[in-house]
């Protein structure tokens, strides 16, 4: 089983961070670089960062 290390403050930041770099880029505003919010769109809404994984981090009380 995958050990969460997300909690629930840095889900939310990071959703809310993915959802306005995504929604910048499809608005032209920013370039295609802004797609790079999926990743923290995603590692949000599965509540598991890999390179917290690597280091040893978590952001959980889980």
């Amino acid at each position: 089983m995958t050990r969460l290390n997300v909690g629930n403050l840095d889900r939310a930041l990071r959703i809310l961070l993915g959802l306005a770099l995504i929604a910048l880029a499809v608005s032209g505003q920013i370039g295609v670089w802004g797609y790079v919010g999926i990743v923290p769109l995603l590692t949000g809404a599965v509540a598991m960062c890999p390179l917290y994984r690597l280091f040893g981090f978590s952001t959980t009380s889980r």
